[in-house]
């Protein structure tokens, strides 16, 4: 592995169980907000087959970059792309139905949530682009 792609397929790799961990705590122990505007629970359960995609890629693309295999730093760039797309459509949907003013936990969750996905995206892509 190339020793500057250690930082991609730790972040990459920590995406992949944040992801999971999320689905699995959102069904599991509730992380919904009390008050969720209409429409929330249909919103939100349209994610949790992408994302779990997009774990699976993650973790992929992580393992063969770690490999040194070309195709790694392909996916992760794939991977960056829907990073980047979910971020953003998850901070529309937040933006447009007060998400982010309904508590102080979902302000930050979100948030933090919606700037992971955007900001990491575009880091992958600008560290992996053709020199």
């Amino acid at each position: 592995m190339e020793k500057n792609l250690k930082p991609v397929v730790v972040l990459e790799s920590l995406t992949a169980i944040g992801l999971i961990l999320f689905w699995t705590g959102f069904f599991t122990i509730g992380l919904a907000p009390e008050s969720p505007p209409p429409g929330y629970f249909e919103y939100e359960h349209s994610f949790p087959l992408p994302d779990l995609i997009l774990a699976a890629a993650l973790l992929a693309a992580a393992w063969m970059l770690r490999r040194g295999k070309p195709a790694g730093r392909t996916l992760s760039l794939v991977c960056a792309g829907a990073l980047i797309f979910l971020g953003v459509l998850d901070f529309s949907f937040n933006i447009q139905n007060g998400m982010y003013a309904i508590s102080a936990m979902d302000l930050v969750l979100n948030a933090f949530i919606n700037a992971w996905c955007v900001l990491l995206g575009i880091w992958i892509a600008l560290r992996l682009r053709q020199r």
